[in-house]
């Protein structure tokens, strides 16, 4: 068993490797909260060998809302840009940005709760 133990630990260490070697960020920006809601975290767009991707980082954290959805803008929300409901409250997940969006268009990420109309949190982008 001693001796199985390190080949299983190299491989996991490979795996991981290799999933992380065909992600490529593109921006990061940390989520300052809105309508007095608390919207914590990192947000990135992430581009990979099947497209671009936003990403929730393993810190993000939202307070609560009964309808929120990840979206995209350029100095404001818009709303063509909806990429899904939130998965979670908190930690990381992933949302496929369609072929049809370009995600250079755009300089924020937004969760947004689309059964009132308010700005739940944003993430404004830099280019890395």
């Amino acid at each position: 068993m001693k001796k199985l133990l390190p080949i299983l630990c190299l491989a996991a260490l490979s795996a991981a490797t290799l999933v992380r070697a065909d992600h490529h960020v593109q921006a990061t920006g940390t989520f300052a909260g809105k309508s007095d809601h608390v919207t914590t975290g990192t947000a990135s767009i992430v581009k990979t060998e099947g497209g671009y991707s936003v990403v929730l980082g393993e810190d993000f954290s939202l307070d609560g809302a009964p309808d929120p959805k990840v979206g995209l803008g350029k100095d404001g929300y818009k709303k063509e840009t909806k990429l899904g409901k939130l998965q979670s409250k908190s930690g990381r997940q992933s949302y496929a940005i369609p072929a049809e969006i370009d995600p250079s268009n755009y300089n924020e990420v937004w969760i947004w709760c689309e059964r009132f109309n308010v700005p739940l949190g944003v993430a404004t982008l830099e280019a890395k």
